[in-house]
């Protein structure tokens, strides 16, 4: 009975302190002193939550930067797209991450990025193929990258400040202004967030 007894008492003990106490202190701690980040890195504009600075949207208007291929559209769904739940009724089929996982050998990769690389150099008619950057007809992990280079971001301006009347120089500034360098100086990549520059190109076109 004792051992029965104790036995009790340490699983009320833990259900308490890991089930309780741990979560609320941690909701606690991130809440104050990563409020931001806790609820999801929400970017907001002109009062109406737009996105999230860690997760990339799918932009097709030819006055905006584009971001990178998503083997998942950025979980962007078209009424079609709809599905029968298990009731009969229709349903978005769910958000899903991650990448075609096409290997190199697949003819379906290659013409994947044939047909990206052709759409590329319409939108950007400037541009030479071989100067187009590998972000830009590659797609993440995750499928749900953010971020482009700089260098990806800087081949789109001819082309975005033809579309909008904004000059070149202003369109720099902006890429400069969302660049983000590498982590602590040495981890990763500089980077540039397109739903942040873009957000700044809807506000200079209204």
């Amino acid at each position: 009975m004792k051992v029965f007894l104790r036995a009790i008492t340490v699983t009320i003990a833990l259900f308490i302190l890991c089930g309780f106490a741990y979560p609320l202190a941690m909701t606690g701690i991130s809440q104050s002193l990563f409020h931001k980040q806790a609820n999801g890195s929400i970017i907001e504009s002109n009062g109406r939550a737009v996105g999230s600075e860690l997760l990339g949207q799918n932009f097709t208007d030819p006055r905006f930067f584009h971001g990178r291929i998503s083997a998942v559209n950025y979980n962007t769904y078209k009424p079609e797209d709809k599905v029968p739940d298990k009731n009969g009724k229709t349903a978005y089929s769910g958000a899903a991450s991650g990448s075609a996982n096409l290997a190199p050998s697949n003819p379906a990769l290659a013409q994947r990025v044939k047909n990206d690389m052709e759409a590329f150099l319409k939108a950007n008619p400037d541009v030479k193929k071989e100067d187009i950057p590998a972000d830009l007809l590659t797609s993440s992990g995750s499928g749900l990258d953010p971020d482009i280079s700089p260098e990806a971001a800087r081949i789109q301006i001819p082309a975005i400040s033809k579309a909008t009347g904004i000059g070149s120089e202003e369109l720099n500034k902006i890429v400069e202004k969302y660049t983000t360098g590498r982590t602590l100086g040495i981890f990763g990549e500089p980077r540039v967030n397109v739903l942040k520059v873009n957000i700044e190109i809807s506000k200079m076109l209204k």
